[in-house]
């Protein structure tokens, strides 16, 4: 029969150990048993936790894998009711939230990390393709982010039209579209390079600069514009 938290030293309980000692001193295991809070007659909640860590796939190293996860699967672990499910979801969301940055508004964008830097987190763990544009004034402050289009899957159609409307409309001097592949691999497609060189011809007739297209796969960026740009002085080189 296993052991029942109340009966574990006060220095291995999961409560007891953070208020002493800090939060950082706790495993993966101990940090879900608190948002947990309880077992069962056959589980700490320690041992819950640890059965939900084991449901990583082992395609990612690190605790990313949780907010893939739905309320039914977690159900599945046995102790892990529909109230526990859904704080656990509440938690990766808040998680999500608190890496993600919102006040962008009026942020100058001076290089394509700038933009990454807003996007990448609440981008990467889409499951489909979208498609935003960043739109910018004169002076390269952001005044407004957009959503186009979105895929089915591993990509995602858009017409030239919508991605400048909105930048017309609001009268932005400069715009840098953004979209990822749900795949986790940022390298683009011939398809994403082709549809940057039209949208770049059509928004110079309209006297708005596209400055990049930036391509987020989990973690990871591409600037198009900068690979072109080592394309074009790789040439160079040869000649």
């Amino acid at each position: 029969m296993p052991i029942k938290m109340k009966e574990l030293p006060e220095t291995e309980r999961p409560y007891e150990k953070l208020e002493q000692y800090g939060e950082k001193t706790l495993t993966n295991a101990e940090l879900l048993a608190i948002i947990i809070k309880t077992g069962t007659k056959e589980e700490t909640a320690v041992g819950l936790a640890q059965q939900i860590l084991k449901l990583n796939t082992g395609k990612q190293d690190n605790l990313s894998f949780l907010r893939e996860l739905t309320v039914e699967e977690f159900m599945k672990i046995k102790g892990i009711g529909k109230v526990k499910a859904i704080q656990l979801k509440a938690v990766c969301e808040l998680a999500t939230r608190m890496n993600a940055v919102t006040n962008y508004r009026e942020k100058q964008i001076l290089k394509p990390y700038d933009i990454a830097e807003i996007l990448i987190e609440k981008m990467r763990f889409e499951k489909q393709e979208i498609l935003k544009v960043a739109m910018l004034n004169n002076k390269n402050k952001l005044l407004k982010i957009r959503d186009i289009a979105k895929g089915g899957g591993n990509f995602v159609t858009a017409t030239i039209k919508s991605v400048l409307n909105e930048a017309v409309k609001i009268e932005a001097a400069k715009i840098i579209l953004i979209h990822n592949h749900p795949t986790g691999d940022p390298t683009p497609s011939n398809q994403d390079i082709e549809f940057t060189n039209k949208v770049e011809q059509a928004s110079q007739i309209l006297g708005i600069q596209l400055l990049d297209h930036i391509v987020i796969g989990n973690t990871n960026y591409v600037s198009i514009f900068n690979e072109r740009e080592k394309m074009r002085n790789e040439r160079k080189e040869r000649k």
